[in-house]
């Protein structure tokens, strides 16, 4: 396969695997993987607003998050290795009330010690919602 990729999981193995975890408990699906990117979605509902009726910013960076670290490890190729997050930047630029919003993550920067991913949430009519930069190490696991 070309791409950074080294494992593939279909998005049924990857949610499967995230159940019971902070990715169930806020909806997330993980919908798409292709040669350089995984995609994921996330209701804006009762678990993903904050009290004033928009999407909390901090379930902006867990999708995010989600999706990027699971992709950087999806790029490992020593099981005995995992990429953890050390440092996370998240640019709100739009509101969300309802529906569902749609994350990209996408490999900036793929190396030995540390990896560099940008992620695109977009809500339904695909306008920029959140932009984020996940830094991961790479570290025995």
């Amino acid at each position: 396969m070309a791409g950074p990729f080294r494992r593939f999981k279909t998005p049924e193995q990857l949610n499967e695997w995230a159940a019971g975890t902070a990715v169930s408990h806020h909806g997330i699906e993980l919908i798409e993987q292709g040669e350089d990117y995984l995609r994921g979605r996330m209701p804006v509902d009762a678990r993903t607003r904050q009290p004033f009726g928009l999407l909390h910013g901090g379930c902006s960076v867990v999708l995010a998050e989600t999706l990027a670290s699971i992709g950087a490890n999806l790029c490992l190729d020593d099981p005995a290795l995992q990429a953890a997050g050390i440092a996370v930047n998240a640019n709100h630029v739009r509101a969300v009330t309802g529906g569902w919003v749609t994350g990209t993550a996408r490999p900036v920067h793929v190396g030995k010690a540390t990896q560099v991913w940008e992620i695109r949430i977009v809500d339904e009519r695909d306008k920029l919602v959140c932009i984020s930069r996940l830094t991961l190490a790479i570290r025995s696991a």
